[in-house]
Formats: structure tokens, C-alpha cells, sequence
């Protein structure tokens, strides 16, 4: 009985550490990876960057991205107001992709 116990414990944990994993964010039905970088003195400035891109899923990729870079200015800024360098506005034909990945470059305005 105590060895059942302790298997079902373990189980437990493992799917409950499974199930907390970062495994991307589902827009148009696509689960996008997105990371947004600074550098540690400015994290103002900021980019983006969101796999994978498919002419199909492209605008799942920009609403991933601007998802991803409201997350990095509410984290540090409070707010989720951004003044996109390469953004969402960004004509399709304008945007940085290489590749499958799609990078935006904005700035956090302070609240």
C-alpha cells in the first residue's frame, strides 16, 4: 500500500511540473513560441522574436508577438503602452522575418 502511495505521489508531481511548462502561446489555433530580450540596464527597449511564421499564420505570429511585448512592459513598466519600431502596424511586406521567425523591436512608454 505505502509503495502505491508513493508511485500516485509521484505521478502527481510529474504531471502538475508538466502541465507549468511555457510551451508557447495558441493564437489562430497555431501555438507560437515568443521571447521577448533586453538588455538588463534598458529594459525600455525591447524585441521580439515569435516562431514559427507560415504565410498562413502570420497573423496569429503578430498577435503572438504583440502579446509577448504587452507581457515585457507590464512586467517592468506597469503598463502595456508600446511604441512599435517593427510592430503589428507594420505593413506585411515591411516586416523582419528569417525564416520561420518573426521579429518586432518597440520600446515600453513609462507610465
Amino acid at each position: 500500500m505505502r509503495t502505491i502511495l508513493l508511485l500516485s505521489l509521484l505521478a502527481m508531481a510529474m504531471t502538475t511540473t508538466a502541465c507549468s511548462r511555457n510551451k508557447g502561446v495558441a493564437f489562430d489555433g497555431v501555438v507560437y513560441k515568443a521571447k521577448a530580450r533586453a538588455e538588463r540596464s534598458n529594459r525600455k527597449d525591447f524585441t521580439v522574436t515569435v516562431q514559427p511564421v507560415t504565410a498562413q499564420g502570420l497573423a496569429g505570429a503578430i498577435a503572438a508577438a504583440r502579446h509577448e511585448g504587452i507581457k515585457h512592459c507590464i512586467r517592468y513598466y506597469g503598463t502595456s503602452d508600446i511604441v512599435w519600431i517593427v510592430g503589428p502596424e507594420t505593413p506585411a511586406d515591411q516586416l523582419r522575418i528569417d525564416g520561420n521567425t518573426l521579429t518586432f523591436t518597440g520600446s515600453c512608454v513609462d507610465a
